[in-house]
């Protein structure tokens, strides 16, 4: 039966002042939900989401109360913030949709001060929130879930339906597939997670909800350095760049936890710094991420007194993008995955060398090349003379350059 003008309304209402007060409770859900847009679809029996919309069955609204129908929107939200509509890949289908559910609803019943009401429907009970081994879902990942169900056996058959699987499931997966999987949508729905968390701080009020911890996770991923690069880049870098004096610092900056130059001229900066990372395969994507954090750390260390390129390696060197602030350091992305070559490093600063002579940007300073070390070394004279400092995440140590290490 086709829904009147007046009853459409009333739903629209209830969608707003749903989302209205989880602004107000849940300040972080509710950012963004003022990205998603809400629909109706009769064929839809409970909630969906595609990670562009929340899609409702009127029926299902229609026995919803107003803090059920909060935390349907919170649900849905989530899924998309996390990222799981994307991530199913070639696991089983029915399984993974439980374990998304589990932390999911975990993550809510954490930010709802661990009120099981929060997580509650007349019709379906208390929402899966426990993990098979019987601790919060909160405390995991989708993935992590996922394998402890493989291991331990779901108490699923083949044949159960992820729209409404065992533990009292409700939420509809069924159009997931290919949603959100895109690398564009990906970092847009990080950008806005950031942002969102961002506001929750400065905002620091209790009525705003508590941040998920599956969201604390995401916010930690870019990690803390473990290079003390004040110290490094002062040993390193001011023996090469003659226009800086790092020590005594600067003393206008005496009470700074920065350690920064005594400039002479308060417009230089510490610049033409070309960073590799090592991208091949045998570096996995959570040493990748601790690789991308230390350059972001060495920016962050020097105020943004710090210019250079960023590229990434493999085999072959993939774009180099110069950086001149850690936002713009932030948007460029790896790329790789194959074999590593050092020696394309250095044909790559070679090709620099002929730029220049014809009127290019000319060389680095300084070389630094983050990897595990292991491939086989070119000449010193490939690097043309410019200083070249490896950071080794292994105890593997290069024949020539400086080494410095850290733990991936």
């Amino acid at each position: 039966m086709e829904l009147s003008d007046n009853k459409k309304r009333e739903y629209v209402k209830r969608l707003l002042l749903s989302r209205m007060r989880i602004l107000t409770r849940n300040g972080f859900y509710g950012q963004l939900l003022m990205h998603m847009e809400f629909a109706l679809d009769e064929k839809c029996d409970t909630a969906a989401t595609n990670g562009t919309k929340i899609i409702f069955g009127p029926g299902f609204l229609d026995k919803l109360d107003d803090g059920e129908l909060d935390f349907v929107m919170m649900h849905e939200v989530l899924h998309v913030a996390l990222q799981h509509c994307g991530r199913t890949g070639e696991r089983d289908n029915e399984l993974f949709n439980v374990a998304c559910d589990i932390v999911v609803n975990s993550n809510i019943l954490q930010s709802c001060g661990m009120n099981r009401a929060s997580i509650t429907l007349s019709g379906f009970g208390e929402s899966m929130h426990i993990a098979p081994d019987g601790r919060e879902g909160y405390e995991y990942t989708a993935e992590q879930v996922y394998e402890m169900m493989l291991k331990r056996g779901s108490g699923m058959n083949s044949g159960a339906t992820s729209k409404i699987p065992s533990g009292g499931g409700w939420d509809d997966h069924t159009l997931w597939d290919g949603a959100c999987s895109d690398n564009l949508s990906r970092d847009m729905w990080k950008q806005r997670v950031i942002s969102a968390a961002e506001n929750m701080k400065l905002r620091g009020s209790i009525e705003s909800g508590r941040l998920p911890m599956g969201i604390e996770r995401i916010l930690k991923e870019l990690r803390r350095p473990q290079t003390d690069w004040r110290t490094l880049l002062n040993d390193f870098v001011q023996e090469e760049i003659t226009d800086y004096s790092f020590s005594p610092p600067d003393r206008r900056f005496g009470d700074s936890p920065f350690f920064l130059p005594d400039y002479n001229d308060k417009d230089e900066v510490v610049k033409d710094i070309l960073f590799m990372i090592d991208a091949s395969g045998s570096v996995s994507d959570d040493m990748m991420t601790t690789a991308y954090s230390e350059v972001a750390g060495a920016i962050d260390q020097f105020g943004g007194k710090l210019r250079g390129w960023l590229g990434f390696f493999d085999a072959v060197v993939s774009e180099v993008t110069p950086f001149d602030s850690l936002d713009s350091f932030k948007l460029i992305k790896p790329t790789g995955g194959g074999g590593t070559s050092f020696k394309a490093v250095f044909d790559y600063v070679s090709s620099l060398a002929s730029a220049e002579s014809t009127g290019g940007d000319g060389l680095p300073s300084c070389i630094i090349i983050l990897t595990d070390g292991y491939a086989p070394y070119p000449p010193e004279a490939d690097a043309l003379g410019i200083p070249v400092l490896w950071l080794m995440s292994t105890s593997v140590t290069p024949p020539w350059g400086r080494v410095a290490r850290i733990e991936m």
